[in-house]
């Protein structure tokens, strides 16, 4: 990975490629450090972007993690967003017209959900996702969005995810958020289930695949669809 460059690894479809999954981890408020593939942000997504594989590959999708140049948002130059424009530019070139979602954890996932009005998103995933008070949700209009947080969380807000989602109902297409009972930021004590979410997510989006949990999850009254128990 250089400077000039994010990096990216590639999980190849089975066959032709149907759709592309883009994986983005988190980072830090401020940090202009690079990003080893060692970095445990990184290493967390590994298993996600695996799993999202092994659930899609036979369908046609492929899926790519991003490994960014810079650790923090950094704000206002907003680096992980650049690299995330950056790597959505590389899909539709190499994949002209194909549906795209969106996984991201921590600040991955505010990443995700600032880069969503990309015209090839389909729907964003946002796991344990950083979204401070007044984050925008104009990105997501007309997206599906899922949102996942665990109770125990002490380094994202799962409140500030709550009125995020409260806030995004008003224009994205639809909105679902699930709690996960005595679960902290790193997706470690359940982590079947992180995954179990995102996969289900994942090809319900990109292929339609029925999926229980997530059908009754959209067809909850609002306030319940934005807390459900897991």
């Amino acid at each position: 990975m250089s400077e000039a460059e994010p990096a990216v690894s590639v999980w190849p479809a089975r066959g032709g490629t149907e759709a592309v999954v883009l994986v983005l981890h988190g980072g830090a408020e401020h940090g202009t450090g690079t990003v080893p593939p060692w970095k445990l942000a990184y290493l967390r997504m590994v298993p996600i972007a695996r799993a999202l594989h092994r659930a899609g590959r036979h369908a046609g999708v492929e899926v790519r993690l991003l490994r960014n140049r810079r650790y923090g948002w950094n704000a206002p130059t907003l680096d992980p967003v650049d690299d995330a424009r950056w790597a959505l530019e590389r899909i539709r070139a190499e994949h002209p017209g194909l549906p795209v979602v969106l996984v991201g954890h921590s600040m991955g996932g505010r990443v995700a959900l600032r880069v969503a009005d990309d015209p090839a998103v389909r729907g964003v995933c946002a796991l344990a996702p950083w979204t401070p008070r007044g984050e925008p949700v104009e990105a997501v209009a007309g997206r599906s969005v899922l949102i996942v947080h665990g109770t125990r969380d002490r380094m994202t807000s799962p409140a500030e995810s709550h009125a995020y989602a409260a806030r995004a109902e008003a224009v994205a297409a639809r909105v679902a958020r699930f709690e996960i009972a005595n679960e902290g930021h790193a997706m470690l004590r359940r982590s079947s289930v992180w995954t179990r979410l995102t996969t289900a997510f994942t090809m319900e989006v990109i292929a339609g695949d029925a999926d229980d949990t997530l059908s009754g999850a959209w067809a909850a009254p609002g306030p319940e669809r934005l807390r459900i128990p897991v």
